[in-house]
């Protein structure tokens, strides 16, 4: 452990599985204290199984992030527990395939929800404690459907586009209060929202990464080390970034 986030504070959404999970563990494994949270109790218990031999403090918390009022209770228990929030990691977010023209309204508007109205409430709730302070780190896990066009994910990749310029807009207006706001913009991960892609299978896996110049499909982990630089202080002159991390995806 190189304890590059000792002492600080971080608030994970969408922290019971997946991408979320492996950051928690590699936050915590670097020195931070946690306050998890995600939709359903028994994931993110799970999560706090995973650091609890890290003798870090973990507190979780499930409440759906578009709801706002649900948002503000839950900001408001971090901030009891912990007295401050050093980081936040904008992670939970839903994927809903569909061609357009068969796009159901309430499966659009689900992940509009959750997606870009769920970083907006948390984000809101969590910036006002970190400009009183005048320091903190917001990391947005975005996409690649966030930088291009994709068959069939319409409501996703609007979604991740619009958390690609929130993540700027927040940059320019939080730059003064010395608070760093950049997106992570992963390619395929190895994580359940695989599945959504068909059935997981070698040939499914096979015919990924042949769009990917790697060969490979990324590990979580591997999304988890560069928010774990993002979280620290090591990247304090970068705001504003929405790094693609996809091990050289293409579409044709």
């Amino acid at each position: 452990m190189a304890e590059r986030l000792k002492d600080k504070v971080a608030f994970i959404t969408g922290a019971g599985r997946g991408i979320g999970r492996e950051i928690a563990v590699r936050f915590a494994r670097e020195g931070a204290d946690l306050f998890l949270n995600a939709t359903r109790m028994e994931t993110l218990n799970e999560t706090r199984r995973l650091v609890s031999g890290s003798g870090r403090l973990v507190e979780v918390y499930a409440a759906d992030v578009s709801d706002r009022l649900a948002v503000e209770e839950m900001v408001k228990k971090a901030l009891d527990c912990f007295g401050r929030i050093d980081i936040l990691v904008n992670n939970a977010g839903i994927y809903r395939p569909s061609p357009f023209l068969q796009y159901r309204y309430e499966d659009f508007d689900r992940v509009m929800k959750v997606n870009v109205y769920g970083p907006f409430n948390v984000t809101q709730f969590v910036l006002a404690s970190m400009v009183d302070r005048r320091k903190g780190k917001v990391i947005n896990i975005a996409s690649t459907a966030g930088k291009w066009a994709s068959m069939n994910q319409s409501a996703y990749n609007t979604s991740k586009h619009a958390l690609v310029g929130m993540t700027r807009c927040l940059a320019l207006e939080m730059g003064s209060f010395n608070i760093n706001v950049n997106a992570i913009c992963p390619g395929v991960v190895e994580t359940d929202m695989l599945s959504q892609f068909g059935p997981p299978s070698p040939e499914l896996v096979a015919a990924i990464a042949q769009r990917i110049a790697l060969r490979r499909i990324l590990k979580p982990e591997e999304i988890a080390s560069l928010a774990v630089y993002l979280a620290s202080d090591e990247s304090d002159g970068m705001t504003g970034q929405s790094i693609l991390l996809d091990g050289g995806m293409v579409f044709v």
